[in-house]
């Protein structure tokens, strides 16, 4: 009577373990599936969003003229390439330099 008991609890025990796993690894599938859904979705928003934006500013001549009788009044210059700086390091070293005093000897003032 009780190798019985002890056999019908094992089967349980391993039905419900089996079917644990089985139940898991469905809900996996399913979240992978549903994240690479809502991320079609978002691409999807993103697109649309644009387009209308798109659709909105074609769709009135009279925005587009603004725009290019705006442009045609500034006048842009090129920029120097001194002034340019390449890396942080450059603007750190042309600020270094720029930090000296004008005093007798010319040396440089350390900042604190």
């Amino acid at each position: 009577m009780i190798k019985i008991k002890i056999l019908i609890s094992i089967i349980i025990f391993s039905s419900f373990l089996i079917g644990t796993s089985f139940i898991k690894n469905q809900t996996r599938v399913l979240e992978k599936r549903i994240y690479s859904i809502n991320k079609e979705i978002t691409l999807k928003e993103i697109d649309l969003n644009e387009s209308q934006l798109d659709f909105s500013y074609l769709s009135s001549p009279d925005i587009i003229e603004k725009k290019v009788e705006l442009l045609d009044q500034v006048k842009y210059v090129p920029i120097e390439y001194s002034k340019i700086f390449l890396s942080l390091s450059n603007f750190i070293d042309l600020k270094n330099k720029l930090v000296t005093h004008g005093n007798e000897n010319g040396k440089k003032i350390q900042k604190k």
